[in-house]
């Protein structure tokens, strides 16, 4: 299928009747790639309860709803169910909403392949005479993955979010959220450099007692707060206001997706180059080398990389990918010195499959210890912790 048959679908849902569009990254959860027995997809209460007001009944064990689900990306249309296992209220600990009855791995949600994908919920609103639907589309290639976020701009790792309610976003809350008066004043008139948010994001919630895994994971998930409460005080006020037209409305819309999209790729490193500098760690964040390589992070140097008399075996480098699908082999043309190459990643799991091809071709991935329970129990002996992957570097560096 074509990249022009996603943006007509794009362009197709993008109409009122779909009245709202989740987007997340399917987790190894969603998929049961990690071994899990969950019913299906999760998505939030919030965004069924919005489109199926009856799914809300309280007083009933478990209620669901059946809806017509297309997933149009793989030709896939069948009745399924959504379903609020809410057991809390009646004893129990679970209170959640999924999708279930998708026919199993046979679907594109279940694939344990599909993890981590981008995938675009756009969902009608149930009626007296008629239940709510689904269009699906499940992204299968980075390609398809850079088209969709060019219309909704950036979808990180565990944070869903709502379009075009661009302001609806589902993820860990870490109260550092900040109302307009306590923001910094000149961040009103000009947004901030990357940098600046992450110190701010360091002087909220420091976890300076933290080891480095946790401290990426609570700084980070700030940062995201603090930037998202920026762009409510700086845009919802003109929001408000309401647009006469889609031309209006896509011009006020396309500066933030913009600016989000930027944030996203330099947010991780910088969190990443705060840590190693605190850790008094040795290391070159971007070096250009062979000529047209530039590997995210080398240790202990790019002196050290250049000097042809410095044992390979004590060098390495860490390539840094929120998500990865196939984005993980430009890793493979990277500091060609370095057989075993590492790559930092947050996203929540991926395929057996995927991952013996990744190992297979000397990629070792390190993932923040949080995570790890995300991936399947057969992957997570050969994969990393950030601690341990510096532990290793200094380990070298003796």
């Amino acid at each position: 299928m074509s990249l022009r048959e996603l943006e007509d679908w794009l362009d197709g849902q993008n109409q009122p009747s779909h009245v709202l569009w989740w987007l997340k990254r399917l987790s190894a959860n969603d998929t049961q790639a990690n071994g899990s027995h969950q019913a299906g997809p999760y998505i939030p209460k919030s965004i069924l309860f919005a489109v199926a007001p009856s799914l809300h009944r309280p007083g009933e064990e478990n209620p669901d709803v059946w809806f017509d689900l297309m997933i149009d990306s793989h030709h896939d249309a069948r009745r399924a169910r959504a379903v609020w296992y809410n057991n809390r209220l009646f004893g129990g600990t679970r209170n959640e909403t999924r999708l279930t009855g998708l026919g199993g791995s046979a679907s594109a949600l279940l694939d344990p392949e599909s993890t981590g994908a981008l995938t675009v919920f756009a969902f009608s609103r149930e009626s007296e005479s008629q239940p709510f639907e689904s269009h699906v589309w499940v992204a299968r290639n980075a390609i398809e993955e850079d088209a969709i976020e060019q219309w909704t701009g950036p979808v990180e790792p565990g944070q869903g979010i709502t379009y075009p309610d661009l302001f609806g976003m589902s993820g860990q809350k870490v109260d550092c959220w900040l109302e307009p008066d306590e923001l910094p004043p000149e961040w009103l008139e000009q947004f901030p450099r990357g940098e600046e948010l992450v110190r701010k994001a360091i002087e909220m919630r420091p976890e300076n007692a933290a080891d480095v895994d946790q401290r990426l994971m609570v700084r980070r998930d700030c940062e995201f707060e603090i930037y998202r409460s920026l762009e409510n005080a700086v845009y919802m006020p003109r929001i408000r206001q309401g647009f006469e037209d889609v031309d209006e409305f896509v011009s006020v819309a396309q500066p933030i997706i913009q600016r989000r999209r930027s944030r996203g790729g330099r947010s991780l490193e910088i969190h990443l180059q705060t840590i190693f500098r605190e850790e008094r760690m040795d290391f070159s964040w971007q070096p250009v080398v062979d000529s047209n390589s530039r590997p995210d992070f080398l240790f202990p140097s790019v002196a050290a990389y250049e000097d042809a008399s410095f044992p390979s075996g004590q060098l390495r480098m860490l390539a840094v990918k929120s998500t990865m699908k196939e984005r993980w082999r430009q890793v493979l043309e990277e500091a060609s010195r370095i057989e075993v190459k590492h790559l930092l990643t947050l996203q929540r799991g991926v395929s057996e499959a995927q991952f013996m091809a990744m190992r297979d071709s000397g990629i070792r991935l390190v993932v923040p210890q949080s995570l790890h329970r995300e991936y399947a129990q057969g992957i997570r002996p050969y994969i990393q912790t950030l601690e341990s992957f510096l532990g290793e570097v200094r380990e070298q560096a003796r």
